[in-house]
């Protein structure tokens, strides 16, 4: 009987589990959240960390990595997505959601990070096995090999045109800005190429973690004492603010914990500070927060109303975000009231109020620093949408409040649609002379660079501020 001849033997490498890394794993899952459920980064980050360290996957380095390749994923989205185009054959919208993910991942550890080139291919490729498939691991190593072929400056000038021909594209490819918003932040900005190039980059910087020692229940000094002495600083314009550097940890202070201080831009606190110092004819005893939530500015004039014998009325439309104003106020030293109500249908009489703020349902771009995707949600047309709004909100506040007291309308987006051209439209209804706007520059003592007046307008560039805007309107008819 003749011998059998030998199967030939399979060559080649034997297969090999993919392995989970736990924080790619967790910055691909957030990603996710933020694409498909249209979640914001700044929620739905922090639950997923406080699950991880639960678990015993994580440890402080590991966590500040996941929230760099998070925020830093999404605020370069754009200059990603234009070098991603230069290295696929086919349009991006039929790239598929997950894969475009782990591919700007990927970008982003190549061109935004110091991780090493091979780390951030091998890592971004074994994320892929785990979360895509090994057929599609092998089209993430191509794109990303061809993207590590070059560094981001040389990128910049392949994907982007030059500034000579198309100024607009330029700086939204180069800054990962919409080239409409380029267009309405350099409106509302003014000034020549340096100005605007300045307010982009400050977009894309991680902004610092601000807290306010509200007042009458904590003190800035608190908070200093509470921190090492490395992890803050004096705020740069409010009295009340402390700024937490590197290791500086909120959730560590009592006061936080208490209630007592809070997480809030110190622009957002100069509004509140600006209308409650604003000049007033007669009395101060009852002040109104018309679009109170969260309720960061409420405990802020809350606390301030109650140290001159004042009580604040917080009203907010939604239900859910009143029962965050209540939970903001509680403890504080004076009387106050919470309600759900529609600021554009009050249910509280005319003239009742000294001082009122409201601080306007807007885009939300003047806070594109801590809501990256936020410029990538919104549209043009979305400023139809608030537009009506906006007035009507501005229109009930100058009927709350009495002769001889101030309105502030504020908002956090800079641009003039949302700005001066809501409060100049309002007070064409005031030409007899029933309404008149104060210089708010003179209410925020020390900060540089707030224009012609008389309102005030912020900026991350020149005041370290989310892009708050201001206009203070006293009654005297």
């Amino acid at each position: 009987m003749s011998e059998q001849p030998r199967r030939p033997q399979k060559t080649g490498k034997p297969y090999r589990r993919p392995q989970k890394d736990p924080v790619r794993m967790l910055a691909f899952e957030a990603l996710r959240a933020v694409d498909e459920r249209d979640a914001y980064a700044n929620l739905v980050l922090p639950p997923l960390l406080r699950k991880a360290r639960q678990k015993g996957d994580f440890d402080a380095r590991d966590a500040a990595l996941a929230t760099e390749l998070v925020y830093g994923t999404l605020r370069r989205q754009g200059t990603y997505d234009a070098v991603i185009s230069a290295c696929v054959d086919r349009p991006l919208r039929e790239v598929d959601p997950p894969v475009l993910d782990v591919l700007s991942l990927g970008v982003h550890q190549l061109l935004g990070t110091r991780i090493p080139t091979h780390a951030a291919v091998s890592a971004s490729v074994e994320l892929a096995r785990v979360v895509l498939g090994d057929g599609r691991a092998k089209f993430v190593n191509a794109v990303l090999r061809k993207v590590a072929r070059q560094d981001l400056d040389a990128w910049l000038e392949q994907v982007a045109p030059p500034y000579d021909e198309d100024p607009e594209e330029h700086l939204a490819v180069v800054h990962s800005h919409p080239r409409w918003v380029v267009s309405a932040l350099w409106d509302s900005l003014g000034g020549g190429r340096a100005g605007i190039e300045d307010l982009l980059e400050a977009d894309n910087e991680r902004p610092e973690v601000t807290l306010v020692a509200r007042p009458g229940r904590s003190t800035a000094d608190e908070l200093l004492d509470a921190l090492d002495e490395d992890s803050g600083l004096p705020g740069r314009w409010s009295p009340y603010a402390v700024r937490l550097t590197e290791g500086g940890e909120p959730g560590a202070i009592d006061a936080v914990r208490e209630g007592r201080a809070g997480v809030q831009d110190e622009g957002s606190q100069l509004v509140a500070i600006a209308l409650a110092n604003a000049p007033l004819d007669g009395p101060d005893r009852v002040w109104l927060d018309g679009c109170a939530g969260p309720g960061g500015k409420a405990a802020m004039l809350a606390g301030l109303a109650a140290g001159r014998g004042a009580t604040l009325l917080a009203s907010e439309k939604q239900p859910h975000r009143a029962g965050l104003v209540a939970k903001a106020l509680d403890g504080n030293p004076g009387p106050y009231q919470v309600i759900a109500a529609d600021g554009t249908r009050p249910p509280w009489r005319p003239g009742t109020f000294d001082r009122v703020l409201m601080d306007v349902p807007c885009t939300g771009l003047g806070a594109l620093r801590r809501r990256p995707e936020a410029r990538w949600r919104r549209r043009p047309e979305d400023l139809d949408g608030f537009g009506p709004l906006q007035r009507g909100l501005l229109r009930t506040a100058l009927a709350s409040v009495r002769v001889g007291g101030v309105v502030g309308y504020a908002t956090c987006s800079p641009h003039l649609a949302e700005t001066r051209a809501v409060v100049d439209d309002v007070l064409k209804h005031f030409e007899d002379g029933s309404a008149e706007l104060l210089d708010a520059r003179p209410l925020l003592p020390g900060v540089p660079a707030l224009g012609d007046g008389p309102d005030v307008q912020l900026w991350p560039h020149l005041h370290g501020t989310d892009a708050m805007y201001l206009a203070l309107i006293r009654r005297t008819a």
